[in-house]
């Protein structure tokens, strides 16, 4: 059983910076992909950022060259740099990991990003 859970959210100026965390508790070596979505009031959940265990990443066209993704095996830990942030981004942020011999997936909780104008 692996456990994730978000931290690093909250409020913050349009052009400001956040960093999410996330935490597994178990190995997270255990998961890939990992990645982050996203869901915005009375929107669907999108894909925002993925990171596989060799280290390659992909990002949703609206964060590319503003967020970056990325995973410390070591430390049991993914990441989400969020810079140059824009309201648009406000959502609730989850991290996601699939275990590769299961095949299950995991979520975290959620934690809330807001962007003010």
């Amino acid at each position: 059983q692996v456990q994730l859970v978000e931290s690093g959210g909250g409020l913050v100026q349009a052009g400001g910076s956040l960093r999410l965390s996330c935490a597994a508790s178990g190995s997270i070596i255990s998961l890939n992909p990992l990645k982050w979505y996203r869901q915005a009031p009375g929107k669907q959940r999108e894909l925002v950022a993925t990171v596989i265990d060799v280290g390659d990443t992909n990002y949703v066209d609206s964060v590319k060259g503003r967020f970056t993704i990325s995973r410390d095996n070591a430390k049991n830990m993914v990441y989400l740099q969020m810079n140059s942030l824009k309201p648009e981004d406000t959502a609730v942020y989850y991290c996601n990991g699939r275990h590769r011999f299961t095949g299950s997936t995991y979520w975290g909780q959620g934690t809330q990003v807001t962007v003010s104008s």
